[in-house]
């Protein structure tokens, strides 16, 4: 199997944060300026990358952003609080080192608590090595944001790291991008902001492409580890084709087409009925008078920690999904 290890973790080892998606923007542009026809950043920030062809408008979109931690208070310690940005669980941060955007590095580490499953954020604070407030406001100030300290690992089937959600999801986008030579259809790939904070990119970007179709990629939970809640999806499984979230019930017609082509072309799949959680779909299909959308989700393991896992077969399976879907004839009404 012929994956691309290098651009995915040059993917997630790339600062972005919700609001702060500059670096992880540029990198996508150098990516992919060579087999797009136009590019365009919008006035919230999301990257427009338009490959243009005759048949409908398509907008496929995969958010930039990273949780992350934003400091709210430097005590005279030096001791950092914080408030979280997206979707941070405490007993998945504590003890783990963070990244700020200027390269600073601290621990997060909480107060004495007697009952750790009443620990909450409130009681956590971010440890940077300064020894009182002067010094560590020379490294960071109130607003920053950091990251959880990267590291990439792989072997023959899976990788895992932080913040696959959802840099898999721009890996697809990249690298369908690459493949499709002369498209059926007209195709705007959007990497989206500030999705974890409420798909607010993905509802501005929607608003300007006004596509005819919409789809996300992004990841999706599992049920197949030691005592899950049952979910029918798991690792290494296929591409998952998404139901429903608390954000959408995709469109039948999307969801058919997407289970039709795997269908014909010998593509793994599974369906997804997800009860919690939602994608950039929930934004872009309510744009204007609405558009019909679905969802390709990377099965992913322990999602919004610093160890997410996804097997390399699952992501170029939603890869071929998309790349096939993008260019059939879209008869959907």
């Amino acid at each position: 199997m012929n994956f691309n290890s290098k651009l995915l973790k040059d993917l997630v080892k790339t600062y972005g944060p919700s609001s702060n998606e500059n670096d992880i923007r540029d990198f996508i542009i150098k990516e992919i300026e060579n087999y797009v026809d136009e590019i365009k950043i919008d006035a919230l920030g999301n990257l427009v990358a338009h490959k243009k062809g005759n048949g409908k408008k398509i907008m496929i979109s995969s958010h930039m952003d990273q949780i992350g931690l934003m400091v709210i208070d430097i005590d005279k310690s030096g001791f950092l609080r914080f408030v979280n940005i997206g979707g941070i669980s405490p007993y998945v941060t504590l003890s783990q080192k963070v990244l700020f955007e200027n390269g600073t590095v601290g621990v997060v580490y909480s107060e004495p608590v007697d009952d750790m499953s009443k620990l909450k954020l409130e009681n956590m604070y971010i440890d940077i090595g300064a020894f009182s407030k002067e010094e560590a406001e020379k490294m960071v100030n109130i607003g920053d944001i950091c990251i959880y300290y990267n590291g990439f690992d792989e072997n023959d089937n899976i990788v895992f790291t932080p913040y696959l959600d959802d840099r898999v999801g721009c890996f697809i986008a990249i690298e369908s991008i690459k493949a499709i030579d002369t498209p059926k259809n007209d195709l705007f790939f959007v990497f989206s902001v500030q999705e974890e904070v409420g798909l607010r990119g993905a509802k501005t970007a929607a608003y300007g492409v006004n596509p005819d179709v919409g789809i996300a990629l992004d990841v999706t939970s599992h049920g197949d580890t030691p005592k899950a809640k049952k979910y029918a999806i798991g690792l290494d499984k296929g591409a998952a084709i998404k139901v429903k979230d608390n954000s959408i019930i995709c469109h039948p017609k999307v969801r058919e087409q997407l289970v039709k082509i795997a269908k014909e072309n010998n593509i793994p799949y599974q369906m997804e009925v997800l009860e919690f959680g939602g994608t950039d779909s929930g934004a872009i299909h309510l744009t204007k008078e609405g558009v019909p959308s679905g969802v390709i989700s990377i099965p992913t393991r322990y999602v919004h920690s610093t160890i997410e896992m996804a097997s390399k077969k699952d992501i170029t399976n939603c890869k071929e999904l998309l790349v096939r879907f993008l260019n059939s004839n879209l008869e959907l009404f």
